[in-house]
């Protein structure tokens, strides 16, 4: 077994990732640590202590190999391999998470889309169809499925949680209003988009609170 990443290091790979992608667009071949730094506003010795915990990647006189580096990253993201969703609530949000045309090319499948909306039910997005929540037991035993997205009121969101651990399913990302605490093998996301514009609120507040108290010219 190796060594323990930290969560923090781990939650920097998606931005390198990004970041390479753009490199890769822009036909850059290979760049340095200096040079990545500049690019995403982290210091080099932070690259270059995120990146040796997985073996370095770089040479030294060289740097980094972009399309390498690219490609180990996706690896060590789990990105080389398909994943199979379900969606759990077809919604505002449900609906433009399977719209999201990216998720594919990064191997992130939406299969099938579950509601209790009659309304809803029988139509599709992208061709992928939106069923009934009764229908969702049958669903998971006849398909592979990785990965549950609830995107549904947080009074049902426990509950269904459950019902998806009994059904197998062993990773929830989660935008439903609460912090799902779930058995130790089952890996969970919780998103919470009103978190990060409280915090963009907060950073706002704190410019301003800044420029006023901030001299001014005689």
């Amino acid at each position: 077994m190796g060594k323990e990443i930290s969560q923090a290091v781990i939650r920097r790979l998606p931005r390198y990732y990004r970041y390479l992608r753009d490199l890769l667009d822009e036909d850059i071949e290979r760049i340095s640590s200096n040079e990545l730094s500049t690019r995403m506003n982290v210091t080099a010795s932070q690259i270059r202590q995120d990146l040796n915990n997985f073996g370095g990647f770089g040479q030294q006189g060289y740097g980094y190999n972009v399309q390498y580096l690219y490609d180990e990253i996706g690896k060590i993201l789990g990105l080389d391999c398909r994943h199979n969703i379900v969606v759990i609530g077809a919604g505002n949000m449900g609906q433009a998470l399977a719209k999201y045309v990216n998720f594919e090319k990064r191997g992130f499948m939406i299969i099938g889309l579950f509601d209790v909306n009659p309304a809803l039910i029988g139509s599709s997005i992208r061709g992928i169809p939106i069923l009934h929540i009764d229908a969702l037991s049958d669903f998971l035993r006849e398909h592979r499925v990785d990965i549950a997205v609830l995107t549904m009121p947080k009074d049902k969101a426990e509950q269904i949680s459950d019902v998806l651990v009994t059904l197998g399913i062993r990773a929830i990302w989660n935008f439903a209003h609460l912090d799902l605490h779930l058995p130790e093998d089952v890996v969970v996301e919780n998103v919470h988009l009103s978190d990060s514009l409280m915090m963009l609120s907060y950073n706002i507040v704190k410019k301003r609170m800044e420029q006023t108290a901030r001299p001014t010219d005689s």
